[in-house]
């Protein structure tokens, strides 16, 4: 009836699924805690510099789509560039958002003119904010690259999927002078990113960004689930080691099955 090596995955899902339940149930009747995100707390900063400065905040979701393995950084990217927004709109700071691809671009414009809305600055929303590069790498990376060091840029904010552009980005961004925040969950940019901008999200506290920013309960507590779920993980993990150092093979038997 079961497939041998499914056993064990099925049960690993179920379990995930039974965290994730629990921790949305968990967060109904309190907010669970969440640790700061420096990336996040530095996003009103970098806004408040470019306001006194009278210069521009340039951000992008990427050099990726909504579909495939890059649609969860896409869409973490999609609630920054909300965030983003609202600061700009709250305080008169001209923004650009450059995007890659088509199908990224209508969320990117409808995103933008919703947080413009929430903040009572309808009016101050132009479509010549969202500007369409180039689905093509390098012609994408040549359009933000230019429109950094053209747009007396005093602050940018690079979250989403990239990919070899990433350390172009962060260092014409040092070049302008600008604060840089970066976020991502590309293991080979990640390095580029820390290295080179002054605030940067690894991995999941990008995916996490949302519900961080929203306070939402349903996010948080699927936050919590998966967190716990990782710790189960990391549990019998740690007990399979000690029962093979002891001369077993129970737990990887059993994870076989």
């Amino acid at each position: 009836m079961f497939v041998a090596g499914r056993i064990s995955s099925l049960l690993a899902l179920v379990l995930v699924l039974i965290s994730i339940h629990y921790g949305m149930r968990r967060a109904r009747e309190k907010l669970p805690g969440v640790r700061r995100i420096a990336g996040l707390e530095a996003i009103e900063e970098a806004v408040g510099r470019a306001t006194e400065m009278g210069k521009t905040v340039f951000t992008t979701p990427g050099w990726a789509d909504v579909t495939g393995s890059s649609a969860g950084p896409t869409f973490a990217a999609l609630d920054i560039i909300s965030y983003l927004a609202r600061l700009t709109a709250r305080y008169d700071t001209r923004l650009v958002v450059a995007v890659a691809y088509p199908n990224v671009y209508p969320l990117v414009q409808q995103t933008v003119q919703q947080a413009y809305l929430v903040e009572g600055k309808a009016q101050e929303f132009s479509d010549d904010m969202i500007r369409f590069t180039s689905q093509e790498q390098y012609a994408y990376a040549a359009a933000c690259l230019g429109r950094i060091q053209r747009a007396t840029v005093a602050a940018t904010v690079f979250v989403g999927q990239f990919a070899s552009e990433a350390i172009n980005f962060a260092e014409a961004s040092v070049a302008a002078g600008a604060i840089s925040i970066a976020g991502t969950t590309s293991p080979y940019q990640l390095p580029f990113f820390a290295a080179a901008c002054d605030y940067t999200m690894i991995g999941e506290e990008l995916l996490a960004a949302g519900a961080y920013l929203s306070r939402d309960p349903a996010r948080l507590g699927s936050v919590l689930g998966q967190d716990l779920a990782k710790l189960a993980s990391l549990i019998v993990l740690i007990l399979g080691v000690l029962i093979k150092t002891l001369g077993s093979n129970l737990v990887a038997d059993l994870l076989k099955q």
